[in-house]
């Protein structure tokens, strides 16, 4: 059995990183680790609480995201929904609207 790449996924603000899978979207894999960085709305692209710029990397869209949050000219400038994106490539974004607080790490 094969296991699909992973991502490494950076906060901009925070500097915070995690594995994403390349069969996940970015905000399903920080809930898979239980850190909230990023706003959780609807997580199906309609409600456009999850919006982030991406200043680096590439992804594509692994469902529709709502025009009313997200134009094509906010895509063409790396605006996007997390809850709708998969990287194909290691990503750094930036969350747009309010920051969540970083949850503690144990270690």
């Amino acid at each position: 059995m094969s296991t699909a790449p992973c991502r490494t996924v950076r906060i901009a603000q925070t500097g915070e990183e995690y594995a994403c899978r390349a069969t996940e979207t970015v905000l399903i894999a920080l809930a898979r680790i239980g850190r909230k960085a990023i706003p959780v709305g609807c997580l199906s692209g309609g409600c456009g609480v999850c919006r982030v710029a991406v200043r680096r990397g590439r992804w594509h869209k692994s469902g529709p995201m709502s025009r009313a949050h997200v134009s094509e000219e906010d895509e063409a400038q790396g605006i996007a929904l997390a809850c709708r994106i998969v990287p194909d490539e290691d990503l750094e974004v930036e969350v747009i609207g309010k920051l969540q607080r970083a949850a503690p790490t144990s270690g």
